[in-house]
């Protein structure tokens, strides 16, 4: 069974809570007290889910955290990645240094296997983990704003 850390999925939730809301900025004690999560933790999710480039931040009296980009546009595999690193269901798909490797015939299956459910999280987004039975979503001001076009 493949199980992400709990961080990870706290994160997806923390992601997928600001993706419902994205015309809202919201602190890290709002996030952890709308999600249910320690607010610790998700001032860490928050710290992380910056660095990675899929939240941004604004300081200030009405500063808080709001999706970087389009939730569209985010990948619940983007997410994991960010807080649990390289996926892999077994240590031979993350390692090379398996003393097996060189005879191990399920070691080519594990890498398939890997790619499949990275493939998997890839093709889901957090518009998607957010709208579960397809209602639409509230746009995003920075979404709902025309996109300048490149002059030849």
């Amino acid at each position: 069974m493949v199980i992400l850390s709990k961080l990870a999925d706290y994160g997806v939730i923390i992601a997928t809570h600001l993706a419902l809301h994205p015309e809202r900025q919201m602190t890290a004690a709002v996030l952890a007290k709308e999600t249910s999560l320690p607010r610790a933790t998700a001032a860490k999710i928050l710290k992380i889910l910056a660095h990675a480039g899929i939240v941004a931040g604004a300081r200030g009296a009405t500063g808080g955290y709001r999706l970087a980009r389009d939730a569209g546009t985010i990948s619940v595999v983007q997410v994991v990645s960010a807080i649990d690193g390289s996926m892999g269901v077994t240590q031979c798909t993350i390692h090379d240094d398996c003393s097996r490797s060189h005879f191990c015939a399920t070691r080519p299956h594990w890498h398939r296997i890997n790619a499949a459910i990275g493939m998997a999280l890839g093709a889901i987004t957090l518009a998607e983990m957010a709208n579960p039975f397809g209602a639409p979503l509230p746009r995003s001001a920075a979404a709902s704003q025309p996109t300048a076009t490149p002059t030849p």
